[in-house]
C-alpha cells in the first residue's frame, strides 16, 4: 500500500534564509500525524511546503505517489485542504456561506453550487457541531466557534490529507480537547489523514499516531509518542529540564517541566 504522503529529501528556503533541510518521512493513509518542535524549527514551513503554498528548494513531496509539482492548483484543493492559524476575523460571511467556500474546486465555470455542494455543506457544519451556528456570521463567534468553521470549510473540501497549524492555539482547555477530538474523529470516519502543528506535547502524546520532532529543521525524531517522547531527545531538542513519565489519564507519555532552582518531589 502506498504512502498517503511521501516527502523525499526536502529543503526548502525564503530569501537567504534556509529553513529546512534535507527531510524524509512518509505518512500513511487515516493517520494522525502531529508535527513538534522549539520555535523557528521550521513546522510552519513544512505545512505550508506540503500544502503547495512555497516552492521547494531540494528534494520531492509526493502525495499518493504523484510528485506535488505535477498536481495543477483545482485538483490540488481537492486532496488537500489547509487551516492556517486562525485570529480575529471580521469578514461578512455567515458559517453557512464560509463553509460553501469549500466547494470552489468543484463547482463548474459559472460557480454555482449545486444541491450535492448545499448538502456537503450541511454534512461539515453538522459533523463540526455548528448547526445552530450556521446563520452566524464569523466576526461574531468565540475563538473556538471560529476555528471550527474553518475547519468545516477544509472537510466541505472533501480532502484526502488535512492540514492544520496550530489549530488549538489560543483555545481553552475545552476547546482543545473538542478540535483534538474532531480530528481523531475525521480521521476514523472519513479516512482523512491529518497533519497537525502543535506546540502542546502532552496534547500531541495524547492523540497522534506518530509525530516528527523538528529541530533547527532537520528531523530530530520520527514516531510514535513513546520513542519520541523521551527526556533526553526532548531535553537536547527544547534546551531545558524536564521529566517525561506516564500520564495517569492513559497509555502516553507525559511531560513536566522543572522550574529553575527546582527538583523531583519524592514522598516521605
Amino acid at each position: 500500500m502506498s504512502a498517503a504522503v511521501r516527502v523525499n529529501r526536502l529543503s526548502c528556503s525564503y530569501p537567504r534564509a534556509p529553513v529546512l533541510w534535507d527531510l524524509s518521512f512518509e505518512m500513511a493513509g487515516a493517520e494522525f500525524f502531529i508535527v513538534i518542535g522549539p520555535n523557528g524549527s521550521g513546522k510552519t514551513t513544512l505545512v505550508k511546503a506540503l500544502a503547495g503554498l512555497l516552492p521547494v528548494s531540494g528534494g520531492d513531496i509526493f502525495i499518493q505517489d504523484r510528485p506535488l509539482r505535477q498536481i495543477n492548483r483545482k485538483e490540488l484543493a481537492r486532496r488537500v485542504a489547509y487551516v492556517a492559524q486562525t485570529s480575529a476575523d471580521d469578514s461578512p460571511f455567515t458559517v453557512r456561506e464560509m463553509v460553501l467556500m469549500g466547494r470552489s474546486p468543484y463547482l463548474g465555470v459559472l460557480g454555482v453550487e449545486g444541491k450535492t455542494d448545499i448538502d456537503i455543506a450541511r454534512q461539515a457544519i453538522a459533523f463540526t457541531g455548528l448547526n445552530h451556528l450556521s446563520g452566524r456570521r464569523i466576526g461574531s463567534l468565540s475563538g473556538g466557534e471560529r476555528q471550527r468553521a474553518h475547519i468545516a470549510r477544509a472537510i466541505c473540501q472533501q480532502p484526502d490529507l488535512i492540514l492544520l497549524d496550530e489549530p488549538t492555539a489560543a483555545l481553552d482547555l475545552a476547546h482543545q480537547i473538542r478540535i483534538m477530538n474532531l480530528m481523531k474523529r475525521l480521521k476514523r470516519e472519513n479516512g482523512t489523514t491529518v497533519v497537525m502543528v502543535s506546540h502542546d506535547i502532552n496534547l500531541a502524546a495524547m492523540y497522534a499516531d506518530r509525530l516528527l520532532l523538528l529541530v533547527n529543521g532537520r528531523v530530530a525524531a520520527c514516531g510514535p509518542p513513546a520513542q519520541v517522547i523521551n527526556e533526553k531527545t526532548l531535553a537536547g531538542a527544547y534546551g531545558c529540564r524536564l521529566l517525561v513519565d506516564r500520564s495517569p489519564a492513559g497509555p502516553w507519555p507525559r511531560v513536566s517541566l522543572i522550574p529553575e532552582g527546582g527538583g523531583l518531589m519524592t514522598e516521605d
